[in-house]
């Protein structure tokens, strides 16, 4: 099923999602980087790394979920006003697979924007050479934030 083609509130969404981004320590301790950013999509990429993983060697399941939050977080940043920020309501993981790979690409879309609650959907891959492995999926409602103390960008 195709998505909706979204327009953002704000024609400099790109730079504020980047400049957000750039402030999350948890995106850094992944070693995460922005690979694709338009209007209600964000896709974050990672590589394998060992303090990433469960006793298994697997990427943990707490670890893929805090970069599918954030993709999904960041998609709908993308359509929100310039003044506004946003937080994450609620969020469900599906593990599917073993997150085994050298690197990990995970997609927030949004499904269903709105003035106040936005719903998202991701997917998260396992990439190895040329193949790439669904691993995770995850629906996340996230809340539209604006004139809150402490709250911004």
């Amino acid at each position: 099923m195709p998505h909706p083609v979204l327009q953002p509130k704000d024609p400099c969404f790109s730079e504020r999602v980047h400049q957000s981004f750039a402030l999350q320590g948890a995106m850094q301790t992944l070693g995460a980087r922005l690979q694709q950013v338009t209007p209600g999509a964000v896709d974050i990429v990672f590589d394998w790394a060992a303090a990433l993983t469960q006793q298994h060697g697997f990427v943990h399941a707490g670890m893929l979920s805090t970069a599918l939050d954030s993709a999904c977080g960041y998609a709908a940043f993308s359509l929100m006003p310039a003044d506004a920020s946003v937080l994450t309501i609620e969020f469900k993981t599906n593990l599917l697979a073993p997150a085994r790979g050298d690197r990990f690409r995970v997609e927030g879309r949004v499904l269903k924007p709105g003035r106040t609650i936005t719903v998202c959907e991701g997917r998260a891959f396992a990439i190895s050479g040329a193949e790439e492995k669904l691993v995770a999926t995850m629906g996340c409602t996230l809340m539209c934030v604006q004139g809150r103390a402490g709250v911004s960008g």
